[in-house]
């Protein structure tokens, strides 16, 4: 008798763990269960605290993408100087903390579901940034849950970056991310047009790197400190080989100032930073359909 009772229990209790396995299964393949999840960050100024989050220049990018994949925009303040009322760093900051939120969420829910990044400009950045956190182990998933990333004018860009279309000189104007993608290296994609400055600023134009330094570091973390350290390091070990401090010098002096207020003036009047729809990188694809077929392929 009492081996029938233990049988019996032991019964029920197989019949609940596979009533819960079927349960989960069915969650997981749920309708609203995508199974590719797009998380796309706009650019400065394309979104705000006062606006909805939009496309902007990603939305060659993700309209018109499989069903089976499900976008949402990240929403952040989009700001680039102090008197919009963000100062960049804490900007972009904001934007790889929604973004966290809204991977968290969507694969917490979904456990079959994978993920693709996708940004531009500032969101480039932003969307670089979380990348290289949860490529490093850092993130809120592990690697493998991200089918891919695509950086539009990433304000990080590393020379050794995977590049779509011509090979861009120099790196971001913000520096390289220290340690790179980690894990997601060989799923980040970055596409930068060759005189786009916020994406290819010259290795020995100092004056630009450590603007960018300052901003992409203007809302300053304490335990990135030893991020900040080395980043800052490179730079001042370049001016040392680049002929120190009279190179420096030199870059500040008043006929410097004037021939990169004309370089600057040259680089908006060209519109390269807003011209990635109509940017060639073969096979007849501008940059924004090549990331557009890319992602769709994940789905």
């Amino acid at each position: 008798m009492q081996f029938k009772r233990v049988a019996a229990a032991l019964g029920a209790c197989a019949a609940v763990a596979s009533g819960l396995v079927a349960a989960g299964a069915t969650a997981a393949a749920a309708p609203n269960c995508p199974s590719l999840y797009v998380v796309a960050i706009p650019g400065t100024w394309e979104t705000g605290h006062e606006k909805s989050p939009g496309p902007g220049m990603l939305a060659d990018v993700t309209d018109g993408l499989p069903r089976s994949a499900k976008v949402d925009y990240v929403s952040y303040a989009a700001t680039a100087f102090p008197w919009e009322g963000d100062v960049y760093g804490r900007s972009k900051n904001e934007a790889v903390d929604n973004a966290r939120g809204l991977i968290a969420d969507m694969t917490a829910r979904c456990g079959n579901t994978d993920v693709a990044l996708v940004g531009y400009s500032q969101g480039a950045h932003a969307a670089g940034d979380l990348a290289a956190e949860i490529g490093t182990g850092l993130g809120p998933i592990r690697p493998e849950r991200i089918s891919g990333v695509g950086l539009i004018s990433d304000p990080r860009r590393a020379a050794a970056d995977i590049q779509v279309g011509s090979h861009a000189p120099g790196a971001g104007a913000a520096g390289p991310r220290v340690g790179g993608f980690g894990w997601l290296s060989d799923r980040t994609r970055t596409v930068c047009i060759p005189n786009d400055l916020y994406c290819a600023t010259a290795q020995d134009d100092f004056v630009t790197r450590f603007a960018g330094f300052l901003a992409q570091s203007s809302d300053a973390n304490p335990a990135n400190l030893w991020r900040y350290q080395l980043e800052a390091a490179a730079i001042v070990n370049d001016v040392m080989k680049y002929g120190g401090v009279p190179t420096l010098q030199a870059q500040l002096s008043e006929g410097a100032n004037e021939q990169r207020f004309k370089e600057l003036e040259s680089f908006y009047r060209s519109e390269s930073h807003h011209a990635y729809g109509s940017y060639r990188v073969g096979g007849g694809q501008t940059a924004l359909t090549w990331m557009h077929n890319w992602i769709a392929d994940m789905a």
